[in-house]
């Protein structure tokens, strides 16, 4: 069950010719109503691809009725002829659905800096429409895949109503209220003002904690539709939660599948001052190759994590430091706690608790190791 769990969605995930070889690269998703309401979050990159922008102004009129998301290209930095690419694209969609490209929503991954072969995109986008159904939630979820290994989705099911989703992404994953492709559907019935505010909120904890590689990427996009098919109004308080729910169990998938990764790692930031005190530390750890390299060999190196604690503003007296790796308080008072070999390092799932002793607040981000094998997978992409 991926994003057709839900009432009111259909969708397709065929191979259109774009990757070489067989397998899927052209999804579509459509919302037969009867309401359109939705909202969508974007990079933060500067560098926009040219769906971002096209979906960017979709997304102001808060409706879409159909989202098309292609793998094997980005059409990033392709120009003004990318961004025409991009309006053909919706608008074959519209006319393949009868309706209006100004509610088709528009979502590319790949290679960066090359066009699309549109002949096969929109040959691809009559194909796909011809098999929209309810159980096209998987096949939709396998097309998007670039160098992930395995589909994501995911679905909670609520009081009368149902949240599901779809993502992709194995790399690039430093995002600003986004990571890589995202669409999360429901069949409940909300306004696009309060989808905005709960996708906002939901990705804030969720994909925008997760940084394996520090690289952001051009395309990021996490989109939220509702059918309004299953008639509820739903607690929007609920609601976030569910949404939430389904955001980070994508997340963690993403985590899990990142290019090469051998340990996920969650970076705890425990009495900070703030919030984004927490937020910043717990990044500036995620983003330190050095102790990246050090988790890959299984070396609690604590005083790693301290020196990119230290490249931030956060509010914190260095010697008030504590650091714990997997429950090992390694670390005490900015100097040497526990014995380090007390520390198992062997467990995939690998837990580094950094006490700032400055304030209340909490904040979880999550990233990778860096291994060889991440490396091999970015030198040899293009080709």
């Amino acid at each position: 069950m991926s994003v057709t769990a839900p009432l009111g969605f259909r969708a397709a995930g065929i191979a259109a010719g774009i990757k070489s070889g067989a397998a899927r690269d052209l999804a579509l998703v459509v919302n037969d109503g009867p309401s359109r309401a939705a909202a969508g979050v974007f990079t933060a990159n500067r560098v926009k691809a040219a769906p971002v922008l096209w979906s960017q102004q979709v997304l102001r009129g808060g409706r879409v009725r159909a989202v098309v998301l292609n793998s094997g290209g980005a059409n990033a930095c392709t120009g003004p002829e990318g961004f025409q690419d991009a309006h053909a694209t919706a608008e074959k969609v519209a006319e393949v659905i009868d309706d209006s490209a100004g509610e088709v929503a528009v979502c590319s991954t790949g290679l960066i800096g090359e066009r699309l072969p549109m002949d096969a995109l929109l040959s691809g986008v009559e194909q796909a429409a011809a098999q929209l159904s309810r159980d096209g939630g998987l096949a939709a979820a396998d097309a998007i895949r670039t160098t992930d290994t395995v589909s994501k989705i995911s679905f909670k099911r609520a009081d009368g109503y149902m949240v599901g989703g779809m993502a992709k992404g194995a790399g690039m994953l430093a995002p600003g209220l986004a990571t890589m492709l995202c669409v999360v559907t429901t069949d409940a019935e909300l306004t696009a003002e309060q989808l905005d505010t709960v996708l906002r909120r939901a990705t804030a904890v969720t994909f925008d904690r997760l940084d394996t590689d520090g690289c952001m990427s051009t395309n990021d996009t996490v989109l939220l539709l509702a059918s309004g098919a299953a008639g509820v109004t739903p607690d929007l308080a609920e609601f976030e939660q569910k949404v939430t729910e389904v955001c980070a169990d994508l997340a963690r998938q993403l985590l899990v599948d990142a290019e090469g990764a051998t340990k996920a790692i969650a970076i705890e930031v425990v009495g900070a001052a703030s919030e984004d005190d927490a937020v910043k530390v717990g990044r500036a750890v995620s983003r330190s190759n050095l102790l990246k390299c050090a988790i890959h060999g299984e070396d609690p190196n604590w005083g790693r994590v301290l020196a990119a604690a230290g490249t931030t503003d956060a509010v914190f007296e260095p010697d008030r430091l504590n650091v714990a790796i997997n429950g090992i308080w390694v670390c005490r008072g900015g100097a040497v706690g526990d014995d380090r070999d007390k520390v198992d390092m062997r467990p995939r799932d690998v837990t580094i608790t950094i006490d700032l002793g400055a304030g209340p607040h909490t904040a979880t981000v999550h990233t990778t190791d860096l291994t060889a094998a991440y490396v091999h997978e970015n030198s040899a992409y293009s080709s």
